[in-house]
């Protein structure tokens, strides 16, 4: 019998070479699979993870030691690598700047799990594609960062920001669909964020979550939601999107969209105010949320 998991994260680690406004730099393996995994996990969910990454490069097993996920991992060629230079407090603006790749991800590379949703947490255009979303919602529900398909690494190895060309054709098979603001206006041009995840969901995605540093929002077709977010500083900024997807589709498999959009914006509220993934318990969320909200 197949391992059974609540969800598996799927996404290349990166080395990530973070530099604050005042010029510190910070260097970690992290990259979506990082935040999204530890979130998932720590939120008391049976979670997977597959990355890949030139093994020489860093010790995956390490990073994820102490996750509560279960990890596996395939070589890649190079290793995603990612400079992300801050210019302001909030972190809300950066230059990118790409330094390696990781190979794409196939569908037959994938540990051969049962699991309830597939959480695609990419970081480049390029590491997933359309049919892989189509195999995998085959199998389980199907949850796509956008970022992973609207970010480009130019030739000049800086990153820009393209629409996804086949979103029409392959938005029908995402259960969850996460963007942030500026996300959102890229793919339908409407900087109204309710009005740009009532498109996204009339071009197919079944449930829209729309982050912003005000509130997270989560559109069903049905009816608009928002939650604040109330954190209390930002020295955890990086992983907030992350953070919040992973928190929200673990939990819409036990509660209702209200429910866990209240969860996943209470968990990135708390994971904000301490740098790196969420290291906290599913308890310390649900604290939080009886204090601030």
């Amino acid at each position: 019998m197949k391992k059974q998991y609540d969800v598996l994260v799927i996404g290349p680690v990166s080395l990530d070479h973070n530099i604050d406004y005042e010029g510190h730099e910070r260097k970690e393996v992290g990259g979506a699979v990082v935040a999204s995994g530890f979130a998932a996990a720590k939120s008391g969910n049976r979670t997977a993870l597959f990355t890949k990454l030139d093994p020489a490069d860093a010790d995956v097993e390490a990073r994820f030691a102490g996750s509560g996920a279960d990890l596996y991992w395939a070589p890649s060629r190079h290793t995603c690598s990612i400079r992300n230079q801050y210019l302001t407090a909030d972190k809300e603006r950066r230059i990118c700047t790409s330094m390696g790749v990781c190979d794409p991800f196939r569908f037959e590379e994938l540990p051969d799990v049962d699991a309830a949703i597939y959480h695609f947490a990419g970081l480049v255009y390029g590491d997933f594609d359309g049919p892989l979303f189509e195999e995998a919602s085959r199998h389980g529900k199907v949850a796509v960062d956008v970022q992973c398909l609207l970010r480009h690494v130019e030739p000049d190895k800086s990153m820009g920001f393209h629409d996804w060309a086949d979103k029409r054709k392959y938005l029908p098979c995402i259960d969850y669909l996460k963007t942030d603001a500026a996300e959102a206006e890229i793919l339908t041009g409407l900087t109204d964020r309710a009005e740009a995840a009532k498109l996204l969901y009339s071009w197919g995605a079944k449930e829209v979550l729309i982050t912003h540093n005000t509130e997270v929002l989560a559109y069903d077709g049905k009816q608009i939601y928002t939650c604040p977010i109330k954190a209390r500083n930002l020295s955890g900024r990086t992983g907030r999107g992350d953070t919040t997807f992973a928190g929200y589709i673990t939990e819409r498999q036990r509660a209702g969209i209200e429910q866990a959009l209240l969860y996943c914006t209470a968990l990135v509220s708390l994971k904000m105010e301490t740098p790196g993934p969420f290291q906290g318990s599913r308890q310390d969320v649900l604290d939080y949320i009886k204090q601030f909200y």
